[in-house]
């Protein structure tokens, strides 16, 4: 496996300005009323090719865009082969944080070889980000993955050094994915031969972690499959790689938000008797929801999961009662690490188990502990099941193990944006 340089494609700030206004989250994190938001933001906002508008051929529209971008000088492809040192800049439940990560190209390998995914996926997004990927042949935004640094901590060390330097670009505060302060930039260029060279070598021997981006790396293996038959005599096409920004699992800026579910479909026979049977296999606590706190789940460090609109005014935590077993109720063929995680246990004690009676049941997601609350005050939603979040040991140890978490187990906060460095896969 291979960590290389690449000729990014970056916004010419002397045509755009501001690139807090041309920047913008990935895809899978914006609704259609923040899409329409980032299309009024401004002309060349980078929504128009990360996720271009339903109208006619959306794929091709974002192709003509980004060629006519590139033509016009508004996207400059960068002379100079490099690694993309990154400072995401943002604030979590008030405090200041950053996270550092290294943008580079990654040779495409299939799951298992030096690569692992850590999250179960679907196929809807895998077809559209395909066709995407068909019409622009670029990569709009770089997929988050994490890696270990060696023990001497080498790689952070000549990150620091580069850090030192003026940085190529600075965004000021801008776009957030969760509401609240904004993000702020600040982007490096490694274009020092030695350097480059000795940054691919250290991390090239290290396994790459899927954090975010799972159905777009699959996409790339679809599309390099599809490129390789066309191409076959050409062995290191830009469709062998795909854009990664590489961070470290100790990093201190790295944040794990839990995923909570909004349940609503259950019968009122069934909802009168979930306490009950929850008691089976939990020991169940109420806290008023005014000791709750209001951003996170409040959740304490013995707790399984918690859930809104089982009694009014207050959130029941649900703890694992030490002379229950759940093993018979968790599938025999999963790791572990899968059986023990919070996740697992929801969806196959609590919905598949305890809930398996109600048969017109709905689950809607969300991280924003405050939209479930007011889904539940609302009664838009019966239940909202409130996790805390995965440790990232937890993520490591499901992926060694070669298994994945249920779907939307982990939110990598902050999303890592489209636009800031794009690469170009023809």
């Amino acid at each position: 496996m291979g960590v290389s340089p690449f000729r990014g494609i970056r916004y010419n700030q002397g045509l755009v300005g501001d690139l807090a206004r041309v920047i913008c989250p990935p895809y899978d994190v914006i609704s259609p009323e923040q899409q329409r938001l980032y299309y009024e933001k401004g002309d060349y906002n980078a929504i128009r090719l990360e996720f271009p508008e339903p109208a006619g051929d959306k794929y091709q529209v974002a192709a003509v865009t980004f060629h006519q971008w590139l033509k016009q000088g508004i996207l400059q492809i960068d002379g100079v082969s490099s690694l993309y040192l990154h400072d995401h800049h943002f604030e979590y439940l008030t405090e200041k944080l950053v996270r550092r990560g290294l943008i580079a190209r990654v040779e495409l390998q299939p799951w298992g070889s030096g690569i692992y995914p850590h999250e179960e996926t679907s196929s809807k997004a895998k077809s559209d980000r395909l066709q995407l990927m068909r019409a622009c042949r670029a990569n709009f935004s770089p997929l988050f993955s994490l890696c270990q640094d060696t023990e001497q901590k080498e790689v952070a060390t000549i990150l620091h050094h580069v850090s030192q330097e003026k940085p190529l670009v600075s965004v000021p505060a801008g776009w957030s994915t969760l509401s609240g302060s904004g993000e702020a930039h600040r982007l490096w260029a490694i274009i020092d031969q030695g350097i480059k060279r000795e940054l691919s070598e250290l991390l090239s021997a290290q396994p790459i972690y899927m954090a975010d981006g799972h159905h777009r790396y699959e996409t790339a293996l679809d599309y390099q499959q599809e490129m390789g038959q066309e191409q076959s005599a050409v062995q290191n096409g830009a469709f062998n790689y795909v854009m990664m920004e590489l961070v470290e699992f100790s990093d201190p800026g790295l944040v794990v938000l839990p995923v909570h579910r909004l349940v609503r479909g259950v019968e009122a026979p069934v909802l009168m008797g979930l306490a009950d049977r929850l008691r089976d296999f939990f020991d169940l606590e109420s806290v008023p929801l005014k000791a709750n706190n209001s951003k996170a789940s409040g959740l304490p460090a013995d707790a399984c999961l918690g859930i809104l609109g089982l009694q009014p005014g207050a959130v029941v935590v649900l703890k694992r009662r030490q002379d229950i077993s759940l093993e018979a109720m968790l599938p025999a063929d999963r790791s572990q690490a899968y059986r023990e995680f919070a996740v697992s246990i929801l969806n196959h004690v609590v919905l598949g188990g305890v809930l398996s009676g109600a048969k017109d049941i709905e689950v809607a997601y969300t991280v924003d502990v405050e939209e479930a609350h007011r889904q539940i005050r609302e009664g838009k939603y019966q239940l909202a099941f409130l996790l805390r979040p995965a440790r990232v040991k937890m993520v490591k140890a499901i992926a060694d193990a070669r298994d994945r978490m249920p779907p939307k187990s982990t939110y990598f906060y902050p999303k890592v944006p489209a636009g800031l460095v794009i690469n170009p896969l023809g």
